[in-house]
């Protein structure tokens, strides 16, 4: 049988959309805790978000050149979540909070991915992304031909991600999981439960393609 595609809502930041990204049948949803972002929340509001989510969805708190303390402020308010490194953070620099994390990378053409996987071996998954200016949420999608077929880490497939495209993404990539932030937006910042809805639908329309094709 197929491995279900997990699924991860970036970007959250009111009760609303939490509530429509567990109903969708989410694994996780992202806060970001880059300042410079539309969707920036503090650590204390990611808490308040995250005490909304039932055990087994995870939480996910994204950072860009992050200070410890500020890795440190966001645990003490969401305790179990899983940390995201967008920046130019080291392996070094990733591993120094000793929490499960995920490694963003931002593919373009002549980008080393498989030295940069195994840089970041300690990693639990790398996340694949447009390199657009800024850091994530660019609604761009990355040639996904550039994704070589041996990736050491399970792979989180994003950058421009819909419910329009994400089929034909898992399809062809076959990805651990996929994460979306614009792709379900009304709005810069603000979700669409529809759209949620929609994406979570589409991403298990994939998985069910695939089983039916390998049987």
């Amino acid at each position: 049988m197929q491995q279900r595609t997990r699924i991860k809502i970036c970007g959250l930041s009111q009760e609303a959309d939490v509530a429509a990204a567990v109903e969708a049948g989410a694994d996780a949803v992202g806060f970001v805790m880059y300042g410079k972002s539309a969707r920036h929340v503090s650590a204390a509001r990611a808490g308040e978000l995250a005490r909304a989510l039932p055990p087994f969805v995870t939480p996910v708190c994204l950072f860009v050149n992050a200070r410890p303390d500020d890795i440190g402020r966001a645990l003490d308010h969401v305790p179990r979540a899983v940390l995201q490194f967008h920046g130019d953070e080291t392996p070094a620099q990733c591993e120094a909070a000793r929490r499960t994390y995920i490694r963003a990378a931002r593919v373009a053409e002549g980008f080393a991915l498989l030295d940069f996987a195994h840089a970041f071996a300690s990693a639990s998954a790398l996340l694949l992304d447009a390199d657009v200016q800024g850091y994530g949420g660019g609604g761009k999608v990355f040639d996904w031909s550039l994704i070589p077929p041996n990736v050491p880490l399970p792979v989180v497939l994003s950058g421009g991600l819909n419910p329009a495209n994400v089929i034909d993404g898992v399809m062809r990539v076959r990805p651990w999981a996929v994460d979306v932030s614009s792709g379900v937006e009304a709005s810069k910042g603000v979700k669409d439960a529809a759209l949620i809805r929609r994406f979570c639908e589409a991403v298990r329309e994939a998985d069910a393609r695939i089983d039916d094709a390998i049987h």
